[in-house]
């Protein structure tokens, strides 16, 4: 609600109730019968009046019957004189009691109107007037304020946020290590400075989502226990044309006055991009923004002390001139945890939480290659939120491994129930994707199989490598598009016809495969890489694709997409007809069981595939 509706508003209510408190006070809750003198001389004659009390020019009357009336005199009129000259009897007057008491004044009747009409509205007038001149002040302060930087400042004393330090940090060795000659420049600056040395202004750290670039950043800054200035990159750009140059004045004087400091500014992309987009002309906001940030950094003496941090996925369209010597000159990337560094990961997101005798973080970190840290710690979390709903007391490894799949492939959706035929289909799919992979080589074991729904999926082959792998072969791009047409082979082979279920395959096998042919040169046509993508520069994402080849190439690009798309159907046909059984025998505990972990399709399978690659 607006401030000055809702002060308005409690305004009101005050008059209001102030208004009611009066007006019980001032109004008597009984009007008193009120009788003419005429009407009081004859009920005197008539000897029904008992007690006459003079007050001032009021007579309080009480009659034989106890009842009670008032009437009014003349002022400096006696009241016996008063009645005489009126024709009162005096027989009949002597039986009445006559008293005279003082005149007393009601103090109500003097107060209430000077409250109500005099003082009251000055109440609440000034209150009215105050919360306006306060709110305008507060406004006057807001609109200093809009061009201040809106940092968050961790690591200085006073401020109690968790402190991190490398410890914290799993994996990322060779990350750390860079940084620590960046915590020492900020613990014994005069080492280096002594020796002329110029500890880089910048340090840009690149990775992909989740791989812990602001983490690492944090424990720089808990390491060498300065104050961190935390941003975000869209904090500086507003619709108003000079408020980012300002706020990115303001961040680096606030950093300077505490100097040894660190600036940490997230998502740079969102102000680094490369400039002369052509949009908004000379006055574009981002633009501006971006000019006064190269200045301050090239604007820092080597004594101040201060170290910009930034982190970024996208460093491909960040401006150059971000990442000149000066400024930007040292560029840590960062990757994806190894499985020994996920062991690791996962150790420390789980201090805390009381884990069962069984939990093995090496075999769930061997189920979850290419998983970042924060992937990791969800998956943790997620094996605590399982644990506490079944009201276990710790957590188990069957929680950890049933994480996994939810953060991989979504919640299970028991609610999909399929019938009879669709669950036959799904099976033998599923179980068509799990003999192609183990039968073709270079492929990736199975660790499980399901036909349970999850997420998007009907039913899905989870295969975890056996190791890390950084290039990959042919022999294996061929197996892996085999692998994803084994589903389909396998619906064609057992009913005679394709359903819906293996379109997402089909994408993933095309988009493969026409990878193949333009970006990896493993074609006939040889290794040339076909196509020139192209970038909006103020979005930062891909849009298009510009031609760099004839019409007579783009028909022997698709020529060579259908022939290794046929190639890998015929081995994927080869092998499901070679090992028919097995499928079958797949298919129905498929069916049956609607899951089947690595072991039981390992015994299913038996020496089959032993058999199947000596000859």
């Amino acid at each position: 609600m607006n401030p000055l509706l809702k002060n308005f508003i409690f305004v009101i209510l005050i008059l209001l109730v102030v208004g009611g408190i009066f007006s019980l006070l001032y109004f008597p809750t009984s009007t008193p019968n009120e009788i003419s003198a005429t009407q009081l001389i004859s009920d005197i004659n008539n000897n029904k009046v008992k007690k006459i009390t003079v007050s001032g020019d009021i007579l309080n009357i009480v009659y034989t019957d106890n009842k009670t009336a008032i009437s009014m005199k003349e002022s400096g009129t006696g009241l016996t004189d008063l009645l005489i000259n009126l024709g009162v009897n005096k027989d009949s007057l002597q039986k009445v009691e006559i008293s005279e008491q003082p005149a007393q004044q009601d103090l109500w009747s003097w107060l209430t109107p000077l409250l109500v009409f005099g003082i009251l509205p000055l109440i609440v007038f000034g209150f009215f007037f105050w919360t306006m001149i306060r709110q305008a002040k507060s406004g006057a302060v807001q609109v200093f304020d809009f061009t201040k930087a809106k940092a968050r400042l961790f690591g200085a004393e006073g401020h109690g946020k968790e402190k991190i330090t490398f410890k914290d940090v799993a994996g990322l060795k060779e990350a750390k290590e860079e940084l620590v000659e960046i915590v020492d420049f900020l613990k014994f600056p005069k080492k280096y400075l002594a020796m002329g040395a110029k500890i880089p202004r910048g340090v840009l750290l690149v990775g992909a989502a989740g791989v812990g670039k602001t983490l690492l950043a944090r424990a720089v800054a808990g390491e060498a226990n300065v104050p961190f200035l935390s941003v975000s990159g869209s904090e500086f750009v507003e619709m108003f044309v000079g408020v980012g140059s300002a706020r990115v004045r303001d961040l680096f004087a606030t950093a300077k006055k505490s100097a040894p400091s660190i600036i940490f500014i997230d998502e740079l992309d969102a102000i680094g991009r490369h400039r002369g987009a052509g949009i908004g002309g000379g006055h574009d906001e981002r633009e501006q923004t971006l000019n006064q940030i190269l200045v301050e950094m090239d604007g820092f003496e080597k004594e101040t002390g201060v170290i910009i941090l930034a982190a970024t996925n996208r460093p491909d369209i960040l401006d150059p001139a971000l990442l000149r010597p000066g400024r930007f000159d040292r560029k840590i990337v960062l990757d994806p945890p190894d499985v020994h560094d996920r062991e690791e990961i996962l150790k420390i997101h789980s201090k805390g939480k009381p884990l069962g005798k069984d939990v093995d973080f090496k075999e769930t970190a061997e189920r979850t290659p290419g998983f970042t840290g924060a992937d990791l710690a969800n998956v943790a979390n997620e094996a605590a939120l399982l644990a506490a709903r079944q009201n276990k007391t710790v957590v188990d490894q069957k929680e950890f491994l049933e994480a996994i799949e939810k953060v991989l492939l979504g919640p299970e959706r028991k609610s999909h129930i399929l019938s009879k035929k669709e669950k036959e289909i799904a099976a033998y799919h599923e179980a068509g994707h799990a003999l192609v992979s183990t039968f073709m080589p270079d492929t990736e074991p199975v660790r499980k199989i399901s036909i349970i729904a999850r997420g998007m999926a009907a039913g899905y082959t989870l295969q975890v490598p056996s190791e890390e792998r950084k290039m990959k072969t042919k022999t294996g791009f061929m197996s892996e598009i085999a692998t994803l047409l084994g589903g389909y082979c396998a619906e064609k082979i057992k009913f005679g016809e394709m359903t819906t279920g293996a379109s997402n395959d089909l994408s993933r096998a095309s988009e493969m495969a026409r990878k193949l042919v333009k970006e990896y040169g493993m074609s006939s046509l040889g290794p040339i890489s076909f196509g020139e993508k192209e970038e909006l520069v103020f979005l930062g994402k891909e849009i298009s694709e510009q031609r760099n080849y004839s019409e007579k190439v783009a028909e022997r690009i698709d020529e060579e997409v259908d022939v290794i798309i046929k190639g890998a159907q015929k081995q994927a046909e080869i092998v499901l007809l070679k090992h028919k059984n097995l499928l079958d025998k797949v298919g129905k505990d498929l069916i049956e069981k609607e899951t089947i972990e690595k072991e039981e399709f390992e015994r299913i399978i038996g020496v089959h595939k032993n058999n199947s690659k000596k000859s």
